[in-house]
């Protein structure tokens, strides 16, 4: 029987508010792919975003153009020359890998040759907002990681209030390319003095030319600067780490790809999210194995997960059971 595929908007309250230098929302937007063979069915979910000149409506005319093509036998090889790397092939790339696993009888773990996932520790995102806010924020999650959203005036403050209200915890900063050329060097000197582990995405990805020449000690990740394979040639000096998200290398099966170049190239790894639920993360965990940051704290920034989501006990997320994918 031929496959065929549908796909659905749904849209899920966040809890208060995410705020980061780009503005503010309050629900997640995503798309869920469903690909049935008859009797199986294959999920994946992506996040449409705006920054890449996505939107719901861009990347359902995206998803649906494909539809025909999965019906007649496309697979993951065919779908990477089909579609540009994006939220549109990675919601698809992942209900193929479901699909897949269902299909054999086996765990998409299995197909792709990794080893099993294990649970992890995942960082916990503060949003933007005063550094008195965040402080207290900080001081009440009780999370080991937190990824704070920076990117605006008093920064410096943020950083400097938030480390004194958790002295050992371990503290990204994400500045969502909300630094200049003239404030950089303060920043980065105030993201050491704070013991911060990694600087994400310091400057617009038109303008981080200027991380080839800046001396740091804290390792700066992109992220915006880079989506898949063909972002490394683009980077390559500028920076010491890369985020990969699905929703950027458009799905699995090129995000597994970018973390063995990844690897060959000595940068480090971290696996990040939109937000999201745990559709959309389970994919990403199989990753985390090979990640030193990981970043998938979506569901967790939601009014409530899907239906069998993902397992959270604090800050430890475990691996996906059958049910939800993979």
């Amino acid at each position: 029987m031929p496959r065929r595929l549908q796909f659905r908007v749904e849209k899920w309250p966040i809890s208060g508010a995410f705020t980061i230098s780009r503005g503010a929302k309050t629900e997640a937007a995503v798309i869920v792919v469903e690909i049935s063979d008859g009797s199986r069915r294959g999920r994946g979910e992506c996040v449409p975003y705006g920054r890449y000149g996505e939107s719901l409506e861009s990347v359902g005319w995206e998803i649906e153009q494909a539809a025909p093509a999965i019906a007649d036998g496309m697979d993951r090889a065919g779908l990477q020359r089909a579609l540009k790397a994006g939220a549109a092939r990675n919601a698809i790339d992942c209900a193929l890998w479901d699909l897949e696993a269902k299909e054999t009888g086996s765990t998409v773990t299995a197909l792709a040759r990794l080893r099993p996932p294990a649970p992890v520790t995942t960082a916990y995102t503060l949003s933007l907002d005063t550094p008195e806010n965040m402080a207290a924020a900080a001081r009440l999650s009780s999370r080991p990681v937190l990824k704070l959203k920076l990117g605006a005036e008093q920064d410096i403050e943020r950083l400097r209030v938030i480390r004194a209200a958790v002295p050992d915890a371990v503290l990204i900063a994400d500045a969502n390319e909300g630094w200049t050329r003239a404030n950089l060097e303060e920043n980065l000197h105030a993201c050491e003095a704070a013991n911060v582990a990694l600087v994400e995405q310091p400057l617009p990805a038109s303008e981080d030319e200027i991380l080839r020449d800046v001396s740091r000690s804290v390792p700066v990740c992109a992220d915006e600067s880079f989506h898949d394979r063909t972002s490394f040639a683009t980077i390559e000096g500028k920076y010491d780490a890369i985020n990969i998200k699905l929703d950027k290398t458009g799905g699995l099966t090129e995000a597994l790809l970018v973390a063995d170049e990844a690897e060959a190239r000595d940068l480090t790894i971290m696996t990040g999210c939109m937000v999201s639920t745990s559709l959309a993360m389970a994919p990403a965990l199989l990753l985390a194995n090979r990640a030193k940051f990981v970043d998938l704290d979506g569901p967790l920034l939601l009014a409530k997960d899907r239906e069998h989501g993902l397992r959270y006990v604090g800050s430890t997320v475990f691996p996906p059971e059958a049910s939800l994918w993979g």
